[in-house]
């Protein structure tokens, strides 16, 4: 017999907060894992990550419920489980999942996942937010009516499909998916397009986050913090968390090899920074503009990568100024190296 009755597993930990608080579910847990930017984890390394605590967890962050709030691991009887055997104690699971890539991302691993325990599959009910769950309060989460999924064959294989191509060593499988029906997952497909868009741009060698973020420092008196994305902010791009846009700023556009920005006091964008109040005021009093090469690359006539080296993560793919896949936003396009 279930020891539980309603679990929600959803993608970030200020909707998990929400929901929680909501009343919602008896349990609720977030994932925190990023697929973005870094090179992506190993499957050997996810399964170890979620699998049931054992020697090979010694260290904090090694077990997926290292960092969950006490009350969650007070309701599920321990810190020791792991996520099939969580999911086993549990009769009714429901996906609440937001639009933004990652937490996409995020539900077709998670259903590539899961799919080989078909009786775990068969309890799972996908709910799909159009917008950021945590953004909003808890009384207002409360009252959604969120259409609901139960989980399907098709939901499983496209999100197999579609894990899949995001891991190739190439960013030809996701592109293709463009020419797929993908509507049983009715958000993956913008967040296709948004991960193809962060691809360096033909004309440019830098992504749509990069160039939106020297577009508005373009616009004059920009400090580091008026350039990060957030709800209703002027950079709208949803691709990067917090701590990814901070390393993007500092180490791709600030402190490189041939800066394209200046005028940034302090760094590294790290914890350590953010817990010493002098250095934390001094990053955001920083007065940022374009250098000369930035303005250039801004107006199309200048490209990054011939002036910088490049190296870095899209999802199974490595960047390198030697192998730089690039995207054409004009048409869409993607254009191998």
């Amino acid at each position: 017999m279930s020891i539980m009755t309603r679990l929600i597993l959803t993608s970030s930990d200020s909707g998990a907060g929400g929901l929680m608080q909501a009343g919602l579910a008896d349990i609720v847990i977030p994932f925190g894992i990023r697929f973005i930017r870094d090179r992506l984890p190993t499957p050997t390394g996810l399964a170890t990550l979620f699998a049931a605590r054992s020697a090979e967890h010694g260290s904090p962050g090694s077990h997926w419920l290292d960092f969950i709030r006490r009350r969650h691991l007070e309701e599920i009887g321990g810190r020791d489980l792991g996520l099939i055997e969580l999911c086993e104690r549990c009769e009714v699971i429901e996906l609440w999942i937001d639009p933004d890539p990652n937490s996409q991302l995020t539900l077709i691993w998670l259903l590539d996942y899961l799919r080989h325990h078909a009786q775990i599959a068969s309890k799972l009910t996908l709910v799909q937010a159009d917008v950021a769950i945590g953004d909003h309060l808890p009384e207002e989460v409360a009252t959604w009516r969120l259409p609901s999924a139960r989980i399907r064959n098709d939901h499983l294989e496209q999100a197999c499909a579609a894990w899949g191509a995001y891991r190739a060593p190439s960013p030809q499988d996701w592109f293709n998916l463009l020419s797929k029906d993908l509507s049983v997952l009715r958000q993956l497909r913008h967040s296709v397009l948004e991960l193809l868009e962060e691809l360096p741009m033909n004309a440019t060698g830098l992504g749509a986050t990069e160039m939106r973020m020297l577009e508005l420092i373009s616009a004059g008196n920009a400090r580091p913090f008026d350039v990060f994305p957030g709800d209703k902010k002027r950079n709208e791009r949803r691709v990067f968390g917090y701590w990814e846009v901070g390393a993007l700023l500092e180490g791709r556009l600030a402190h490189c090899r041939e800066p394209v920005v200046s005028g940034l006091d302090e760094g590294p964008f790290t914890l350590e920074m953010h817990d010493d109040r002098n250095r934390y005021e001094r990053y955001q009093r920083s007065r940022l503009k374009l250098t000369a090469l930035g303005e250039a690359i801004l107006a199309r006539a200048e490209d990054f990568s011939r002036h910088n080296p490049i190296h870095r993560w899209w999802g199974g793919t490595e960047l390198t100024n030697d192998r730089l896949w690039r995207w054409d936003p004009a048409n869409r396009a993607l254009i191998a190296p």
